[in-house]
C-alpha cells in the first residue's frame, strides 16, 4: 500500500503512525517545531493530534507556534526557532531577497477565502474607486501581493494609494473605526471584517489573480533530515485530503484551536480549498512573477530565483 493510501486510511488515528519503520535516530531528532497561523491544514492537524500519532512511535515530539501572519513565522524560521510552517504566496519573497534560510516545501493552491473589504456604506464601488485611499495590509504578506495585483488590474500603480501597514489584530480594529478605507486580507480574518465589522467584499483575489499558499522548511532542517520532512509533507497532504471532505469538522477544529467562532470559521472552511501539492513548475513560475514585480516596485531590494529554494528530498 502507497504511503499516501495509509495514511488516508489511518488519518485520526495512532495507527498512522505505522507509516514509516524508521527509529527515531532520524538524523538526531527529537522535536519538530511548528509555525501555524489561524487558518488551515496544520491548524487541523494540530486539533486532531495527527503528527504527534505519527511521530510519536519514532520518539520525536510536535511543538506547535502561533502567530499571526507570515512575515514574523519566516523570520523566527531564518533563525531556527521553527522548523516548518505554512505562509502564504509573499512573505517566502521577501524571506529569500533577506538571505532567510528557508526552502519551499510543498504548495496548496488557493481557490477563496481572501480579498479586499471596504465598509457597506463606501463609496468605493470598483477597484478604480481605491485611487487615493488608504489600504491596509500586512507588509510582506499574501494580502500585499493581492493588492499590488489589483490595482494594476484597474491600471492603478502603488503610488496611487496610501499603503497603511497594519498587522491582522490591528488592521480589524482600524477598519471597523474608519481609519483604513479599505482592508486586504485572508480567513478568518476576511470573514470576521465581513460578519461582525460591516465589510463589503470589494474583490475576492480569484478573480484578480492566481496564487499559492506554501509549505516552507528551515533550510538546515531540511538538508539534514529530509525523510523526516518528507512525513510532514506527506501527513500534511493526508490532513488536506480529509479536510475537503468534512468542512463542518474542520471549522469545528478551526474553532477549537484558534478561539475564532465557529460561526466564523464555519464561513472560512467552506469556502476554502484543501489540496497540498508539489512544486510544480507552473507554480515555481507563477511564484516568480510575484517576486519580480515585487522587485520591479522597490519592495524586496534585490531580484530572487524562487527556483534556487525549491527542495528536493536526496534522502529517499
Amino acid at each position: 500500500m502507497k504511503r499516501r493510501e495509509f495514511l488516508k486510511l489511518s488519518l485520526g488515528s495512532a495507527a498512522v503512525a505505522a507509516l514509516s519503520g524508521r527509529a527515531s535516530a532520524e538524523g538526531g531528532v527529537k522535536e519538530i517545531r511548528i509555525g501555524y497561523q489561524k487558518n488551515g491544514v496544520l491548524v487541523i492537524a494540530r486539533q486532531r493530534a495527527i503528527l504527534e500519532n505519527h511521530f510519536k512511535p519514532q520518539g520525536i515530539e510536535v511543538k506547535w507556534v502561533e502567530f499571526s501572519s507570515g512575515p514574523p513565522l519566516m523570520e523566527a524560521m531564518n533563525v531556527g526557532s521553527i522548523d516548518y510552517g505554512a505562509v502564504g504566496d509573499s512573505p517566502p519573497i521577501f524571506a529569500q531577497a533577506a538571505g532567510a534560510a528557508i526552502v519551499y516545501a510543498a504548495a496548496q493552491p488557493i481557490i477563496n477565502g481572501s480579498g479586499i473589504l471596504v465598509p457597506q456604506n463606501s463609496a468605493i464601488a470598483g477597484i478604480a474607486d481605491l485611487k487615493g485611499k488608504r489600504v491596509g495590509f500586512t507588509k510582506g504578506s499574501s494580502a500585499h501581493n493581492v493588492v499590488i495585483q489589483t490595482l494594476e488590474k484597474a491600471g492603478l500603480t502603488y503610488d496611487d494609494i496610501t499603503p497603511v501597514y497594519l498587522t491582522p489584530p490591528d488592521a480589524g480594529p482600524a477598519f471597523g473605526n474608519g481609519s483604513i478605507d479599505a482592508w486586504a486580507i485572508w480567513d478568518p480574518y476576511f470573514a470576521i471584517g465581513e460578519t461582525k465589522q460591516n465589510g463589503r467584499i470589494l474583490v475576492n483575489t480569484s478573480e484578480v489573480t492566481k496564487t499559492n499558499s506554501f509549505y516552507i522548511a528551515n533550510c538546515d532542517f531540511a538538508n539534514n533530515h529530509g525523510r523526516v520532512l518528507q512525513q510532514i509533507v506527506d501527513v500534511t497532504s493526508a490532513t488536506a485530503d480529509w479536510a475537503q471532505a468534512h468542512p463542518d469538522e474542520v471549522a469545528k477544529s478551526l474553532a477549537a484551536v484558534t478561539g475564532v467562532p465557529l460561526d466564523i470559521q464555519t464561513i472560512a472552511a467552506k469556502r476554502a480549498g484543501f489540496s497540498v501539492a508539489p512544486i510544480s513548475a507552473d507554480i515555481i513560475a507563477t511564484q516568480q512573477g510575484v517576486a519580480d514585480r515585487f522587485f520591479k516596485l522597490g519592495l524586496i531590494p534585490k531580484q530572487v530565483v524562487v527556483r534556487d529554494i525549491v527542495w528536493r528530498n536526496s534522502q529517499t
